[in-house]
C-alpha cells in the first residue's frame, strides 16, 4: 500500500522513515568523513588504535539482541526517536575528547544510538510496508539518505576548505542537527500500530539459517570496507579529510541517483539474483583493493564498492518474505548481533594483520565475499514461509529454537 503525504496528512510512518533516513547520515557520515584523519592528526593513531576502536564501535551491534527486552519497557517507535538522539550527542561530543580513551568513550556512545536505531529501523519498515511495496519504499529511503550525505558532505568539505572550521565544531554542528530532528519527531509524530504484535522474547529459528549465515558472513565483509578501506586511502595514499569528504560526495550520489532503481530492480529479478551479482562483484573488488598501487584506482574501487550497498535491500525482503510477521522486531535484533559477532573481533584482529600487510586483509575480505556468494546461490527464486532454502530445508513450518 501507498501510504499519501498531504498538507493535511503528512505525519505517516513513511514520512517519519524519511526523517529518519535524512537524521542518520547527517551525524553518522560526518562522523565517518572525519574520524580517520581526526585520529591521525588529533590523536596519534595507528592501525591498531583504529582496529580496536572500531571493535568497540561494534560492541553495541553485537548487544541489539537486547532490543526486545527494551521493548517489554517502552515502545518500538520511541525506543528509535531516543536512540536517534544518542547517536547525536555521541557525535556532538566527538571533538571535546582528542585523545585515545576520549575517542574510545565517544564512539561508544554514539554507536549505542546508531545500532539501536538501526535495529528498529528495518523491524518497524518491515511492520509498515507490504512485501510487494518494500524493495521499492526500502530503496528510496536509501536514496533519501543519499540526497541528505551529499548535502551533508557538501557543507563538511565547505566547512573544511573554505570556512577552515576546526573539527570540534564539525563534529557539534552534525551530531546537533540529528539530535534536533529526534526531538521533532519526539513532538510531532504520533505512536503507529502494527498490524502483527511483536513477540517479546529473543526468537531463533531454524527456518532461518540461510538468513542468519549471511548476515554473519555480510557483518565480516562489511567491517573490512569500513574500517580498512577508508583507512587505506589515508595512511597509504595521504588522503586530506576534504578529498575523503569528496569521494563520500561521489559514492552518495551514485545512491541518490540508483538505489530506488535498484530496489525495483531486485523486485524484478528476486533476491538469489540480486545477492549473487552483489558478491561476486565484492570478491572482484576486495581482490583489486589488495594489490591496488594508484590512488585514483583505489578511489574508484571505493566508489563500486559502495555502490554494491545498496543491493543489500535482497537480505531484507528476503527475510521479509520468509518470516513470522511476529518475529519481525525480535528478528531485527538478533541479526544485528549476528551481523556483529565478526565485527567484534575482525578490526582488531586485523589491524594486527594490517601492520604486516595491506594485502592479507583484503584478501581476507574477498575470501568472505566467495563465501557469500556460494551461499546466495541456496536463496529460493521465490523465497516464502515453509520455501527458505533450495538445500537443507527444515520440514516443519514452525520449527526452531526459541529464547527468552
Amino acid at each position: 500500500m501507498e501510504h499519501p503525504v498531504s498538507r493535511e496528512n503528512w505525519r505517516t510512518p513513511v514520512m517519519l522513515l524519511v526523517l529518519m533516513s535524512i537524521a542518520v547520515p547527517v551525524a553518522f557520515n560526518a562522523w565517518s568523513a572525519l574520524l580517520n584523519n581526526f585520529a591521525v592528526e588529533r590523536a596519534a593513531f595507528t592501525g591498531i588504535e583504529i582496529g580496536i576502536l572500531q571493535s568497540l564501535r561494534e560492541v553495541p551491534g553485537f548487544m541489539a539482541f537486547t532490543t526486545v527486552f527494551v521493548l517489554l519497557i517502552i515502545r518500538e517507535q520511541t525506543f528509535g526517536v531516543l536512540s536517534l538522539a544518542l547517536l547525536g550527542l555521541g557525535v556532538s561530543l566527538t571533538g571535546f575528547f582528542p585523545t585515545t580513551y576520549g575517542l574510545y568513550f565517544t564512539t561508544v556512545v554514539m554507536s549505542v544510538g546508531f545500532h539501536y536505531f538501526e535495529a528498529v529501523k528495518q523491524s518497524l519498515a518491515l511492520q509498515w510496508l507490504t512485501k510487494d511495496e518494500a524493495p521499492r519504499v526500502l530503496g528510496r529511503l536509501i536514496s533519501v539518505g543519499a540526497v541528505t550525505s551529499l548535502v551533508t558532505y557538501g557543507a563538511l568539505w565547505t566547512a573544511l576548505e573554505v570556512l577552515d572550521l576546526d573539527y570540534r565544531w564539525n563534529f557539534l554542528v552534525a551530531g546537533g542537527a540529528c539530535f534536533g530532528l529526534a526531538v521533532g519527531m519526539w513532538i510531532a509524530f504520533p505512536n503507529f500500530g502494527v498490524a502483527v504484535p511483536q513477540r517479546k522474547r529473543i526468537v531463533l529459528r531454524k527456518r532461518y539459517w540461510l538468513y542468519y549465515a549471511l548476515t554473519f558472513l555480510s557483518g565480516a565483509r562489511r567491517q573490512i570496507f569500513i574500517v580498512f578501506a577508508a583507512f587505506l586511502m589515508v595512511e597509504k595514499f595521504g588522503y586530506s579529510a576534504a578529498q575523503v569528504t569528496m569521494l563520500f560526495l561521489i559514492n552518495y550520489a551514485f545512491n541518490w541517483l540508483f538505489a530506488e532503481r535498484i530496489g525495483a530492480l531486485i523486485h524484478r529479478i528476486g533476491e538469489r539474483a540480486a545477492l549473487t551479482i552483489e558478491y561476486a562483484g565484492l570478491v572482484v573488488v576486495f581482490t583489486a583493493y589488495a594489490f591496488v598501487t594508484d590512488p585514483y584506482v583505489a578511489a574508484g574501487l571505493y566508489i563500486v564498492d559502495h555502490m554494491f550497498f545498496a543491493l543489500y535491500i535482497a537480505m531484507t525482503t528476503y527475510f521479509h518474505k520468509i518470516a513470522d510477521p511476529g518475529d519481525l522486531a525480535s528478528s531485527a535484533g538478533v541479526s544485528f548481533t549476528i551481523n556483529h559477532i565478526a565485527a567484534v573481533v575482525l578490526p582488531a584482529a586485523l589491524g594486527l594483520v594490517w601492520v604486516v600487510s595491506h594485502s592479507l586483509v583484503f584478501l581476507i575480505g574477498a575470501g568472505i565475499a566467495a563465501c557469500s556468494l556460494l551461499l546466495s546461490r541456496n536463496v529460493p527464486a521465490r523465497p516464502a514461509p515453509g520455501n527458505e532454502v533450495v538445500v537443507g530445508r527444515v520440514p516443519a513450518l514452525t520449527g526452531g529454537v526459541r529464547a527468552g
